[in-house]
């Protein structure tokens, strides 16, 4: 009988899955909190959960350690964290009781577009600009609005899920970030966004990550390339000769 060796990973492969493993607990947190009626604290937790997911690829890429496993890990963690838990938290807040059981439609709605969004990118993905709202984009958006302290009208909460539903499995070009790195960056504009960032949160307090995430979402219907804007852009080899 032929025995299986066992293989032992390395800390440079466990350490990425460390890291979305936090990704996964704010949305599970999450939801626990929305069940018990703590919304803010769970909103933020969404917020929360885009550090781990933003990081567990700056650790894989630093290490040496991505993998199939820690894609489809990640994968998943997303769907918790930006699909179910924002879509349960505007089902708590404003579509609970709506139209019968539309509300929990609705929300079902998204939560399965958020799906089919990562399900894509894994298959399809290719460089430069996203095809869809990134799902945490889209569950940004909807946490954003409860910690504003906006009481949604129960149609206009239907419309703002099934829209950002329908926006993460189009086609609509988003900014992608995920290639800038130090050497191509324009820093100048760095400064600005971060000063922007400022004003917002000094003018706006609560609304600042709904005003600065609906940026985002407009952007790609006006196909506005992130990515590209804040690269620095190689000279053109003609202007040099002129």
């Amino acid at each position: 009988m032929k025995m299986i060796k066992k293989r032992h990973l390395s800390f440079r492969e466990i350490a990425p899955n460390m890291v979305t493993s936090g990704n996964l607990l704010c949305g599970m947190l999450s939801l626990i909190l929305s069940f018990h009626g703590k919304y803010v604290p769970a909103a933020w937790l969404v917020f929360f959960a885009v550090f781990f997911d933003f990081m567990d690829g700056r650790v894989a890429r630093s290490l040496g350690g991505g993998s199939q496993f820690g894609m489809e890990f990640d994968s998943l963690a997303d769907v918790v964290s930006f699909g179910v838990a924002p879509a349960f938290l505007m089902y708590v807040t404003s579509l609970q009781g709506f139209a019968g059981v539309t509300g929990g439609l609705v929300v079902c709605f998204f939560a399965l577009c958020g799906a089919l969004r990562l399900a894509r990118f894994n298959v399809v993905h290719v460089p430069g600009p996203f095809q869809g709202l990134p799902i945490p984009a889209g569950g940004l958006f909807l946490a954003s609005f409860v910690i504003a302290g906006f009481s949604l009208p129960s149609y206009v909460a239907a419309a703002l899920a099934v829209t950002t539903g329908v926006l993460m499995i189009s086609s609509v070009p988003y900014g992608n970030l995920k290639g800038l790195r130090k050497g191509n960056s324009n820093k100048k504009k760095f400064f600005f966004l971060g000063f922007v960032a400022l004003a917002l949160i000094v003018t706006l307090h609560t609304s600042a990550p709904l005003a600065a995430i609906s940026i985002y979402v407009v952007s790609g219907l006006l196909h506005f390339d992130w990515g590209k804007w804040l690269s620095l852009q190689e000279e053109d080899p003609l202007k040099e000769r002129v």
